[in-house]
């Protein structure tokens, strides 16, 4: 039976991988910096590819450190630096353009424009966020401005980045993402948690190019079938979290009023509104904590955590 669960932590600045066996004690891990990227004032970017690169680097590593054979590993789970973005060519699996990194300030004439358009009020009351240039959503259409790649060919895919790794991973047969993720998009409607068609047509994103939104926790699990990815076997992936939802969860914030500060590239306060919807009246944020699979019905759990930020 296998015995331990593994970890991609794929943060800002670097990618970590943990094992830790079935009593939770950490025993193995691994990290790699990847590079920062700052064509001009105010933008941010980072290399897709030299993340993957980095990916399959401290997995290989902690592996060989911990001489733990991969069929002694149970799962996998991704948490992820959100909001950065994304897009590569679906065929070629080639990024189109440097990960936007969410700090990236580019997308600010964009986010004027919807303001000016009067399309703020319809975005915060859907998505829980202010028009800002943290999110992915103007990202995404700064990109498909930017990029010489055809847009009308279908071949087109964003992801944040555990959609990205996840792709990878799966080798190209897995193009998901986890409410936590989407919801930081500034195109996820927060009461269906899915992609919401007013949204998509104010930012002029198109839905085949969006991944399909799971369970942060689902136990059908996607596959790692990357022949040249750094597993010899697959191994069930079966949990997604944005970095911050992640350690709102790692913290056992799992009742209403329970919150967590965390201090990285940022810092950052979640707290556990729980069942209900709370849209602030100060300027917080609201946005989705987790959301798990329903084991019992076999679907998705209708309750959702919600969390203010």
């Amino acid at each position: 039976m296998p015995n331990y669960v593994g970890a991609i932590d794929s943060g800002t600045t670097s990618t970590r991988f943990m094992l830790f066996d079935k009593f939770g004690s950490v025993i193995g891990s691994t990290q790699k910096e990847h590079s920062q990227i700052f064509p001009r004032s105010g933008w941010v970017e980072h290399d897709p590819t030299e993340i993957w690169d980095c990916t399959q680097q401290v997995i290989r590593q902690t592996l060989s450190q911990t001489q733990v054979a991969v069929t002694d590993i149970k799962s996998i789970g991704i948490t992820n630096q959100r909001e950065t973005t994304v897009v590569w060519d679906r065929q070629t699996g080639t990024p189109v353009h440097n990960a936007i990194v969410w700090q990236d300030l580019r997308t600010d004439s964009i986010c004027k424009d919807l303001v000016a358009s009067g399309h703020g009020e319809t975005i915060t009351f859907k998505t829980g966020l202010p028009v800002a240039t943290y999110f992915s959503g103007p990202k995404i259409r700064w990109i498909l401005d930017n990029s010489e790649s055809d847009l009308d060919n279908g071949n087109l895919l964003f992801g944040t980045i555990d959609t990205w790794l996840l792709w990878k991973l799966t080798g190209g047969e897995s193009h998901v993402t986890d409410p936590t993720n989407a919801s930081r998009t500034m195109l996820m409607n927060l009461e269906t948690l899915d992609w919401d068609d007013e949204l998509l047509e104010i930012l002029q994103v198109p839905r085949s190019m969006l991944p399909r939104i799971q369970p942060s926790s689902d136990p059908k699990s996607h596959e790692t079938t990357c022949i040249d990815g750094p597993f010899e076997s697959a191994i069930p992936i079966t949990g997604i979290l944005g970095d911050q939802q992640a350690a709102t969860v790692g913290q056992t914030c799992f009742n209403p009023g329970e919150a967590k500060n965390t201090y990285g590239t940022g810092c950052f306060m979640i707290l556990n509104t729980g069942e209900e919807l709370v849209r602030s009246k100060n300027g917080l944020l609201t946005t989705v904590c987790f959301q798990n699979w329903c084991n019992s019905c076999n679907t998705n759990w209708k309750k959702k955590p919600w969390a203010a930020k």
